[in-house]
């Protein structure tokens, strides 16, 4: 097998990024999309540490969720990188408010309102960090 091409590799790495918390779709083999994105994006980019960090791409990650205003992904990326300590709840206002600048404040409300939900759960889960 090509090593570029990797589905175990990219089921693993795609575990990491999402703490375990995202279940992975499909068996190999029942979806080629599945079966590619699980190999490039996350068995080759998510997995290539040695130009950026999984918190790096994160970063990157939430900026691009952010202009597109998918609240869903946002979240899950949000949950993520605070559950692996990536972000601290503390930051989360000021990526929002640096971000708003650049995408606009009716994209920039929703990402608010994402950050303001998590840091809640947060909050009544009372983890502390």
């Amino acid at each position: 097998m090509n090593p570029r091409y990797d589905r175990d590799k990219g089921m693993q790495m795609f575990d990491t990024v999402y703490c375990g918390d995202v279940p992975i779709p499909t068996a190999p083999g029942e979806s080629r999309f599945i079966d590619y994105m699980l190999e490039t994006l996350f068995g080759t980019l998510w997995a290539d540490q040695d130009s950026l960090s999984i918190r790096d791409r994160r970063l990157l990650l939430i900026g691009a969720i952010a202009a597109i205003g998918d609240e869903t992904t946002l979240a899950i990326q949000t949950r993520s990188a605070l559950k692996r300590g990536e972000l601290d709840p503390s930051q989360l206002d000021s990526i929002s408010m640096f971000l708003t600048q650049y995408v606009g404040y009716p994209l920039g409300s929703r990402l608010h309102r994402v950050f303001s939900q998590l840091r809640a759960e947060i909050a009544s889960a009372g983890v502390t960090r």
